[in-house]
């Protein structure tokens, strides 16, 4: 082929470092922003964003570079340090070292979106530990407790 198609899509979660309750209503509507930007500044395209006081997750379009573990670890890495340089948390903000990346399928997609969207409203009854684990064995991702949790 003369060309590459492709459509990358995928579903992140990542939690703050020890799941603290960092992500407060005031912080929030710009942090999601500023991850936006982000993913826009490495090529991608942010489908949608959403999450708890203590864990995000988002849904977005990428290019096949740069690779969806170094986009994970510039978002992190970037989200952290404007977080910190804000007056409210001036260092104490971290995301946990590790994360969750899921493909979705475009057929899947408007669900996946909404359940990004409904965070708040899902985790009123199921707890992070509880969705995460759910989420990679909907994935076929084989895992050992013992490394999951920081």
């Amino acid at each position: 082929m003369a060309g590459t198609f492709t459509k990358l899509l995928y579903h992140a979660v990542y939690s703050t470092k020890h799941r603290e309750p960092l992500i407060v209503p005031s912080l929030r509507d710009r942090l999601y922003e500023y991850i936006g930007g982000i993913i826009r500044g490495e090529g991608g395209v942010l489908l949608e964003i959403g999450g708890t006081p203590d864990h995000i997750h988002w849904v977005a379009r990428l290019k096949t570079e740069p690779s969806v573990a170094v986009m994970l670890k510039t978002v992190k890495a970037k989200s952290s340090k404007w977080v910190n340089e804000q007056t409210d948390h001036q260092g104490k903000f971290a995301w946990q070292r590790g994360y969750g990346a899921f493909t979705v399928s475009v057929s899947q997609l408007p669900k996946v979106n909404r359940y990004v969207r409904s965070q708040e409203e899902h985790h009123r009854v199921k707890a992070f530990k509880e969705e995460f684990i759910g989420l990679l064995e909907k994935h076929g991702i084989e895992y050992d407790e013992r490394y999951v949790w920081d």
